[in-house]
């Protein structure tokens, strides 16, 4: 089932256009990785799907409805959350009053401004589960800026999971990992992520190979090639431009 179809996109920056009449579809259950070298126009593209940048033409569907003028919010809602390539945590709060800001925000209720967190046992339950799948829940009470870098991206992928995403789309998410953080972040995503449709970003041919079952190729804006890891490795234009090779 076609859980994202995109069609036509385009996206410039004054003169100069960095997404070029982009079409492809992803479907439900696929683990499938962005490549290109640096300027392809990878951020771009996810900030296109999430809706913080407007683009000059193309259309894009969630699960069969379109979300081209859609807001951010919006699609969160539908099922669609992401994570960047630099923390957005709030590294002077707590572990748990980040998560439990995450859960909140997937909730329609109604919230009383003197009524303290503690009160919410439903959402401090919520998060207490998001925080012991990976091991985290000792921590809760550490300020996110005194976490390891690995724990921090860990915990990027629970505030996007909070909402139940049917897609989540990952910038860089190894960016600045250690060999055995990577190798932890692997671990977590395949085991919290392993019903969800993630569409990730990905520079790191260790993530790329663990986890992808799909790989689509941006160079200068466009989709120049999409196929099975094994077989994009062996691509002789991905090999020339990507991969470095004549």
């Amino acid at each position: 089932m076609d859980l994202l179809q995109v069609e036509g996109l385009t996206k410039s920056f004054g003169g100069l256009t960095v997404l070029k009449n982009v079409s492809f579809t992803l479907e439900a259950g696929q683990k499938i990785a962005l490549i290109g070298p640096n300027g392809a126009g990878k951020t771009t593209l996810l900030n296109v799907l999430n809706g913080l940048q407007p683009f000059e033409s193309g259309r894009v569907f969630f699960c069969g409805q379109e979300i081209t003028h859609a807001a951010p919010h919006k699609r969160v809602s539908m099922g669609l959350a992401r994570s960047f390539q630099i923390n957005s945590l709030f590294p002077n709060l707590s572990l748990l009053t980040n998560v439990l800001l995450a859960v909140q925000g997937t909730i329609n209720c109604r919230f009383q401004m003197f009524r303290p967190f503690s009160a919410y046992t439903d959402n401090i339950a919520k998060a207490k589960e998001l925080l012991e799948s990976v091991g985290l829940w000792e921590k809760r009470n550490s300020m996110v800026a005194a976490l390891s870098h690995g724990e921090q991206r860990q915990v990027e992928i629970l505030l996007a999971l909070a909402s139940q995403p049917k897609l989540t789309m990952l910038d860089e998410p190894s960016a600045g990992l250690s060999r055995s953080e990577t190798a932890d972040f692997i671990n977590v995503v395949r085991t919290l992520m392993r019903d969800t449709t993630i569409f990730f970003s990905a520079h790191d041919m260790e993530l790329l190979f663990s986890l992808a079952d799909w790989v689509l190729v941006l160079y200068y804006g466009e989709i120049i090639a999409q196929g099975k890891p094994e077989v994009i490795q062996h691509d002789a234009k991905v090999k020339e431009i990507y991969l470095g090779e004549a």
